[in-house]
């Protein structure tokens, strides 16, 4: 059941009498939606409050926007919320008797309004608040209201930007009045009365996914530089460096982290386009960092002012509940290098899945729909676990708002459009169903999809073919794997041509809505024959048995027919042979994120798993990684196989799915 909030939506006076603004548009339209103020507030909410007797049902009852850190009696609690759209923003349900006494208690919130436009949440909005409710043995004893105390925390400084405008770089002073504002004791005297945001407009609902769980790894081995300390942390992870420190206030430690190292320095200027370089102030004597934002990485250098002096250091990793429950097919253990590959992603899945699938931890932090399916899917694969696979579902539909042919990185303010990602969505929901046998989420999915399809169907499809498309066309990434696929598939413009990809993407995406049709015993969606010979017609070439790229070429190559093959389009049996001739004379290491994956399902489908194991354990892909020293999978096959490589992207970790020891044929034949 859903909460019914006491509390009201509680923010400062910067923002309780400033309207949202909307944020929300197609790709193509030229919206300029200037970032300049409003941005990188952390704000504090503190309340006193008395408990006559601490119940085990103690519950908080929370959310913020956009984002808070949640803290009882001066102990930490929890964070959150998964971003979200403000019209279905999600709220969290936390047990916090263990944290409560008997007498006087305090909560505090810290929480922060990023206030840009980027794919880690919904800001840039001007929407910012603190809503709560805290219920003990049946009452209320805590509900937001302007009796709570506020003030913004002076000792965050931005230092620019990292990634694509994805997070503020933080100069972090331990000098800050607000510093220990979380302690019980602490005198918030000074503080001004929280006010309420007279605009709130979320609708809340509350989070079905479960909330992050946070591991400490200990230093794997460290290295004194000329002016301070190299770390090593052993792989990369998703999180928070945490130090402690004893020095004179002022003193300033210059901090800098990194996925590698290069010549024995870390790489603090990630492949992925991301500066780590930021700055600690300390304050007299012991004091600890404490940063808001997370980052991915593996190495911290600390250079520090002379007399400094280092008390602990750790890597605070967070990330998503994660159990294995699956297990290696034992034919892959006849290749050495097998198991490696197995635990390479299981170990990036179970650190680098974060409250979403993000595709990589640092650049973006975006919820992308299209590689996400795949990255959800080896998530549910490996746990057993659906949440993540329906927060994906829930979240992509959820875009329809929007526009009904959905958007690319969800639940944010940046509007981007992929053409092949809602089609990828709707091979999702018969996987997800194959796995867990869900019906009724089966049903309830079916006609959000073909809501989708009849989108698509209104607004490009033309005599049969996909034509004026005003949504990017990825067919394959980065591009120096296409292949020359030659078709004019630049993003931030219109693909007029119909071609061969997201026609394959279109067939197979309403083939599998006809089969969850005839599993749930409705009549099928459309009949997919005639489309099939439109496409036949303006792409198969009958002398070579392939297919062309488009409509308007003759080229011919791997990546156009990877999806025909992978989807099952052609029973032509030359078409068959001629494919896996050409797969094998380009190698499948000449292929990326999203021609692999097809075609690893097309080999499934036939049977031919002898060419799977080979392809998952050739020398150019995963095990091309792992010679290249990577602890969590890469973006791409190798480092420098893209000019922004992310050393920690999730979408390969895919190939878990076809490693384990399941019935492949059943969720993919």
């Amino acid at each position: 059941m859903e909460h019914s909030f006491k509390g009201k939506w509680i923010t400062d006076s910067e923002f309780s009498s400033l309207p949202p603004r909307n944020v929300f548009f197609r790709q193509l339209e030229r919206i300029n939606l200037p970032c300049n103020e409003h941005r990188n507030r952390h704000i504090l909410f503190r309340k006193k409050f008395n408990c006559t007797a601490v119940s085990n049902d103690a519950t908080v009852y929370i959310s913020a926007d956009d984002y808070y850190k949640l803290y009882i009696n001066g102990s930490f609690v929890a964070q959150g919320p998964t971003p979200a759209y403000h019209s279905r923003y999600n709220y969290n349900v936390i047990n916090v008797s263990k944290f409560l006494r008997s007498g006087e208690n305090v909560i505090a919130v810290h929480t922060l309004y990023q206030g840009l436009i980027n794919r880690v949440w919904q800001s840039g909005d001007n929407r910012h608040g603190l809503i709560l409710d805290l219920e003990c043995g049946g009452e209320t004893v805590v509900a937001s209201d302007e009796s709570f105390k506020t003030i913004p925390h002076s000792g965050y400084t931005e230092l620019g930007f990292t990634g694509y405008h994805t997070q503020f770089l933080e100069r972090y002073d331990s000098n800050s009045p607000e510093v220990g504002f979380e302690a019980p004791d602490f005198d918030d005297g000074a503080w001004n009365s929280a006010e309420i945001n007279r605009y709130s407009d979320h609708v809340l609902n509350r989070q079905t996914s479960k909330m992050p769980v946070f591991e400490t790894i200990p230093v794997a081995s460290s290295a004194a530089t000329d002016n301070g300390f190299l770390y090593d942390f052993g792989s990369n992870y998703v999180g928070y460096l945490r130090v402690t420190a004893r020095g004179k206030k002022g003193d300033v430690i210059g901090i800098r982290c990194a996925q590698e190292l290069n010549d024995g320095s870390p790489r603090y200027k990630l492949r992925a386009n991301c500066c780590y370089n930021e700055e600690w102030v300390l304050s007299d004597g012991e004091c600890t960092l404490d940063w808001f934002d997370y980052k991915s990485f593996r190495y911290a250098e600390l250079s520090l002012p002379e007399g400094v002096e280092i008390l602990d250091v750790s890597f605070l990793s967070k990330h998503y509940p994660f159990e294995l429950k699956a297990a290696m097919n034992p034919e892959f253990e006849s290749d050495p290098e097998g198991k490696r590959i197995w635990e390479l992603c299981v170990h990036s899945l179970e650190y680098g899945v974060q409250e979403v699938i993000q595709d990589c931890m640092e650049r973006e932090k975006g919820f992308y729909l299209g590689d996400g399916c795949y990255t959800a899917l080896a998530h549910m694969v490996l746990t057993k676990d659906d949440s993540m696979v329906r927060r994906l579902i829930d979240d992509a539909f959820a875009s329809e708002f929007i526009t009904d042919t959905l958007m690319t990185c969800m639940n944010c303010s940046f509007m981007q459009e992929i053409a092949e990602y809602p089609l990828i969505l709707a091979l999702l929901l018969l996987w997800h169903y194959r796995f867990t046998d869900d019906r009724e989420y089966l049903a309830t999915n079916l006609k959000r999809i073909t809501k989708v399809l009849d989108g698509y169907r209104r607004d490009y499809e033309k005599d049969g073919l996909l034509r004026d498309v005003n949504k990017f066309c990825v067919v394959e990434w980065p591009q120096n794997f296409r292949h020359g696929y030659d078709v004019d598939i630049v993003e931030g413009k219109v693909c007029h041509e119909a071609h061969v990809s997201l026609s394959s993407y279109y067939l197979a995406a309403i083939n599998t809505v006809n089969k969850i049709a005839a599993i749930l015993g409705q009549p099928e969606y459309r009949n997919i024959a005639p489309l099939i010979e439109t496409f036949n017609k303006a792409f198969f070439n009958p002398e070579k048995h392939l297919f062309k790229d488009g409509e308007n070429t003759e080229h011919i190559c791997l990546v156009g027919n990877s999806f025909v093959y992978g989807f099952g389009l052609c029973d032509d049996p030359v078409f068959d042979a001629n494919f896996m001739s050409m797969l094998k004379e380009k190698g499948i290491d000449s292929l990326s994120f999203f021609c692999t994956f097809p075609v690893f399902m097309g080999l499934v489908r036939d049977g031919r798993f002898d060419t799977l194991r080979e392809c998952i354990l050739h020398e150019g892909t995963w095990k091309r990684m792992l010679r290249e020293g990577a602890t969590t999978t890469f973006e791409g096959w190798g480092k420098d196989t893209k000019w922004n490589t992310s050393l920690f992207h999730l979408t390969m970790s895919y190939a878990a799915i076809f490693m384990a020891d399941i019935d492949l044929q059943k969720l993919f034949g």
